[in-house]
């Protein structure tokens, strides 16, 4: 991690003490992982929407995505500095939702990314998850074909956490979609991590040593992504498809040379851009829909340098 995204995610985590100026109306953005480049798409876009409508948007999150009590540390804080509304993404799904049923008694609250288990979100903005597992297999199973001229053999699905209602999504998605589209891509693995990438990369490694005959492999969020590419980038010989969930610049770079096939990417900036926009709106009483679709693109070698595919995977985090 450089200097400059260090400061960022220090910046980030510690966002809640900074005050509000006079009159001006807060609205805190809780993440799960303030020093993951993803988050800070989805913070920069936040940031982006509080200039645009003169509000205060700090930021607030741990620096894990398996630190569940450092979320709800943070949303208990939130709430305690009376903001306006809290806009949040919800590190897992059972744990969270008391919380969340809580906190909203006191204030409006809009979950981004993951549900939890509760009703309690006045709206919600996410990406598909269940269409980016179905996009994934199918691109899989593309990519498989193109390389051994027949979409048949053995896959294996790498999840992160256990109990993340978006990674879930995407298991389901993707399970789904290969029985009903790609019957002869055998699932023969499915393996979860602890959330970082070393686990991915071990997990991969293991997998192609354990698996002479597997031939692709979706891994479903960042941190697994960036751990199997990086296996993938070690073991040459390995002769192992893979797609990934998200980005950062050593995936794209993975991705430009041929080492992974395809990158099922979110627009988290928008994310987090809606995500305040939406909760400003209704502290002013206004009207908003209740669940709002973010997108999700699939990105290859040949899509690589369109405007679409460098506006998500590159955008500004000023």
């Amino acid at each position: 991690m450089n200097l400059a995204f260090r400061k960022a995610a220090c910046a980030a985590l510690l966002g809640f003490l900074v005050p509000a100026a006079a009159g001006a109306e807060t609205i805190p953005v809780i993440v799960k992982d303030t020093t993951s480049q993803y988050w800070q798409i989805v913070l920069a876009g936040a940031r982006a929407a509080g200039k645009d409508l003169k509000i205060d948007v700090p930021a607030m999150g741990a620096q894990a995505e398996s630190d569940i009590s450092g979320q709800i540390s943070a949303l208990e804080n939130a709430v305690s500095g009376k903001p306006a509304a809290i806009v949040i993404a919800p590190t897992q799904a059972a744990a969270l939702a008391g919380p969340i049923a809580e906190a909203a008694q006191r204030v409006k609250i809009v979950g981004i990314d993951s549900p939890a288990d509760t009703d309690a979100f006045s709206a919600f903005l996410s990406t598909d998850n269940t269409k980016g597992g179905q996009v994934a297999a199918d691109a899989l199973g593309e990519a498989i074909k193109a390389k051994f001229g027949t979409a048949k053999g053995d896959v294996a699905l790498l999840v992160a956490l256990p109990g993340v209602g978006s990674l879930d999504q995407r298991s389901k998605g993707f399970k789904d979609e290969l029985k009903a589209k790609w019957p002869d891509l055998k699932l023969v693995a499915e393996r979860v991590g602890d959330g970082q990438a070393t686990s991915g990369l071990n997990t991969m490694t293991d997998l192609i040593t354990a698996n002479p005959n597997l031939k692709g492999v979706f891994a479903s969020n960042l941190p697994m992504a960036q751990g199997a590419g990086e296996a993938l980038a070690e073991n040459k010989d390995a002769k192992v498809v893979m797609i990934g969930f998200d980005s950062d610049e050593k995936l794209i770079k993975l991705l430009g040379d041929g080492v992974i096939a395809g990158l099922v990417v979110q627009d988290p900036y928008r994310m987090g851009y809606d995500g305040v926009k939406t909760a400003d709106a209704l502290a002013k009483g206004q009207k908003v829909e209740k669940s709002i679709d973010t997108g999700v693109v699939l990105i290859d070698k040949s899509s690589l340098q369109t405007a679409r595919a460098k506006a998500l995977l590159n955008p500004k985090l000023d």
